[in-house]
């Protein structure tokens, strides 16, 4: 009932945090200098999914002194962010680790390896697959002396919008699984939610997307079938009713 014994553990938990934000920022500078170093590289990758589709005469294009100098910052950075994830992963496992049962610290090994599996194929999906449908759509309009010149800018936060956007929706099997075992999700709620669930999932593609029909859509068509998914993934690894899980198990 003393001040001091709320104040204590929120002061740890804080301290916690402040210590795994500095391990992760820590990653995140190491990997960033490796991605600068090799941003050449990087950036050649990052353009192959626009080149196949650029009409002739269509280039990106550095409409400002600074846009290439800054663009490659901005690509190491987030370059960094992609390759680091599974150890953030990892760190916010860790943090979050003590407020859970001794059965439910097991699972730190498959949460880390499955959602940084769903969050890389997540990205590659939308480099394989949804970049090139939007840019041969989009690029359709460059016709009849309309040049696409497209800004190293525009075009670097549309793609890494889209590929994290992307490689962070494909987690949802993984957090109704942890959420179903520990029964706060369960099938019967995934399925009598599934209307307003469908309507979030298009206003989460309208997030996490650039602001064009196309993108949405492509986004929130994969998120439909996830949710689909994670309803299955409910039904077989959710907490069974009038079962208690013990803290031994």
């Amino acid at each position: 009932m003393k001040p001091i014994d709320t104040e204590q553990p929120l002061m740890a938990h804080l301290e916690e945090l402040r210590k795994r934000l500095i391990r992760i920022l820590i990653a995140l500078t190491i990997v960033f200098s490796l991605c600068y170093w090799k941003s050449v590289y990087l950036f050649q990758f990052i353009k192959k999914p626009l080149i196949l589709y650029m009409p002739p005469n269509s280039s990106l294009s550095m409409l400002k002194l600074t846009e290439g100098f800054l663009t490659e910052l901005k690509l190491s950075f987030m370059a960094a962010v992609f390759f680091a994830m599974p150890y953030i992963l990892y760190e916010l496992w860790k943090f979050i680790a003590p407020g859970l049962y001794a059965h439910e610290r097991r699972y730190v090994s498959g949460f880390v390896i499955s959602a940084s599996f769903l969050f890389f194929f997540g990205s590659f999906f939308c480099y394989q697959f949804v970049l090139p449908i939007a840019f041969k759509f989009f690029l359709t309009y460059a016709t009849d002396g309309i040049t696409a010149n497209l800004s190293l800018t525009w075009y670097l936060s549309f793609v890494v919008k889209l590929m994290l956007g992307f490689g962070i929706v494909f987690e949802l099997p993984v957090i109704v699984f942890f959420l179903a075992k520990i029964g706060l999700v369960t099938e019967d709620m995934l399925k009598k939610y599934r209307g307003y669930s469908i309507v979030g999932i298009f206003i989460i593609a309208a997030i996490l997307t650039p602001p064009d029909v196309v993108s949405q859509v492509l986004m929130a068509i994969p998120l439909l079938i996830l949710y689909e998914l994670s309803i299955f993934v409910a039904k077989i690894f959710g907490k069974k009713k009038g079962k208690e899980l013990s803290i031994y198990e």
